[in-house]
């Protein structure tokens, strides 16, 4: 593959891929709140990455992975200085040099890496050490702006929120899709597979979904929004059944939290676990992934929110679930979904897990709550099924017969945790309410679903 040039990956203005090249998304970027750039760069500084955001690899609640694609000699000083002192992001506050306060900002080093196939670097730091539910700022050395985030809660006490969805690519509509989930101000944001669609293959692509997510996932206060990611089959130059040097650009992000496996938990204080899994791109459904889930979910079987996500689903909205039998065994195919089925549903459901995120089939969709694909008041809900930037038509019978509600709009869903509850609300781009549901108390293995 060629370089991608530091001319075109220098470039700031967020871009759809067309025709080999990239093109300007006018009215993606007249949308842009002029405040969001007010915020964090208010006296245009030499250094602004345009591929700047955040992660997790540890605790939410204690940590912050800050992390930018970029060249060598962008800046003479990629040192990250963080703060939670709020005077660095409000100066208004003081009124006079001699009660002024003097800002503490402690200091920590980033690592560099490749960033495959090109002449590019990522530039990461994990901040640690962090109090529990507190605003920050950082910058980058001393000639960048001031950025900031929040880190998570120690405790459920108060609402969080979260947004969720997948298959977001590097369209106008994903980008839509983008400046609407800011809008909710969500503590961070989980993108279940199939993120630009780089399919292992296209550096461009790549940076353009990361420039994209840069510049509109700022929430109203100004804060970066942490993304949080399961892989799909296309970060995958292959898709499926393969290794992790076809997943290089994915992996060259997000390796942090899949360091040795392509599935990991993170778990927020003791409060939220996300179970993020790999539907066979890099690793089997069956085998170690699955005995790894019931350790998973078994240890955190009282934990009052535990959340699976996969990229393929178990309940296809789109694609035909039941395969296609044939007398010469070697020519059957799997129905999409039937894996999961097998080997991750009897968990799901001996567990309780109370909510699984799908994705893959690019509609929406909600299924009733199921034990052992059946309805049942104390099952498990499904939700996905990943259209931030991508569309299908649902499929006409709902051939298992668990669906509640699909469509074929564009979503992301805005999450709620409010105690021992979870509330989950489907919304389009323009953020036009699609479905609501909610799912219930988890009380010593069961949890009350109810939509």
């Amino acid at each position: 593959m060629p370089i991608t040039s530091r001319r075109l990956f220098l470039g700031s203005t967020l871009c759809t891929f067309g025709t080999g090249s990239y093109l300007l998304a006018q009215e993606s970027r007249d949308s842009i709140p002029e405040t969001f750039a007010r915020r964090l760069v208010p006296e245009s500084p030499a250094f602004e990455p345009s591929t700047l955001f955040l992660t997790w690899h540890k605790d939410p609640t204690t940590t912050m992975v800050i992390q930018w694609i970029g060249v060598r000699g962008e800046t003479s000083d990629t040192t990250i200085h963080y703060t939670n002192n709020p005077t660095s992001w409000a100066p208004k506050i003081t009124t006079t040099r001699s009660n002024t306060p003097a800002i503490e900002w402690k200091s920590i080093k980033t690592g560099i890496r490749p960033y495959p196939m090109t002449d590019f670097q990522v530039f990461r730091a994990e901040i640690t050490g962090l109090t529990p539910g507190t605003e920050y700022a950082f910058k980058i050395g001393k000639s960048s702006g001031i950025y900031r985030f929040r880190t998570m809660p120690a405790k459920a006490t108060d609402t969080i929120t979260f947004v969720s969805g997948g298959d977001v690519g590097i369209n106008s509509a994903a980008v839509a899709n983008n400046l609407m989930a800011a809008r909710q101000n969500p503590h961070f944001a989980i993108v279940g597979g199939d993120l630009g669609y780089d399919n292992g293959r296209s550096v461009d692509v790549s940076i353009a979904f990361i420039r994209n997510w840069s510049k509109t996932m700022i929430d109203s206060e100004g804060r970066l929004i942490p993304m949080v990611t399961c892989i799909g089959n296309h970060e995958v130059d292959g898709g499926y059944s393969t290794n992790r040097a076809k997943a290089p650009f994915y992996l060259a992000l997000f390796d942090g939290l899949f360091t040795e496996t392509s599935y990991n938990q993170l778990d927020f204080g003791d409060y939220l676990s996300l179970v993020l899994l790999d539907t066979a791109h890099l690793s089997p459904i069956g085998g170690e992934q699955t005995a790894w889930l019931e350790k998973i979910l078994k240890d955190r079987e009282d934990l009052a929110h535990t959340i699976c996500v996969n990229h393929v689903p178990a309940y296809p909205s789109h694609r035909n679930p039941k395969g296609t039998p044939a007398t010469d065994a070697r020519k059957a195919t799997l129905g999409t979904g039937e894996e999961n089925r097998k080997f991750w549903v009897p968990l799901f459901d001996k567990y309780r897990v109370p909510l699984v995120l799908e994705h893959h089939d690019h509609t929406f969709k909600r299924t009733k709550p199921l034990i052992g694909g059946l309805p049942n008041d104390n099952g498990v809900l499904y939700l996905g099924d990943g259209s931030w930037g991508r569309l299908r038509i649902p499929r006409p019978n709902d051939d298992l017969n668990v669906m509640v509600k699909t469509s074929s709009d564009y979503h992301i869903t805005l999450h709620k945790i409010q105690g021992q509850e979870r509330f989950h609300m489907a919304m389009d781009e323009k953020a036009r309410v699609m479905d609501v549901s909610r799912t219930g108390q988890r009380k010593k293995g069961i949890v009350a679903a109810r939509g």
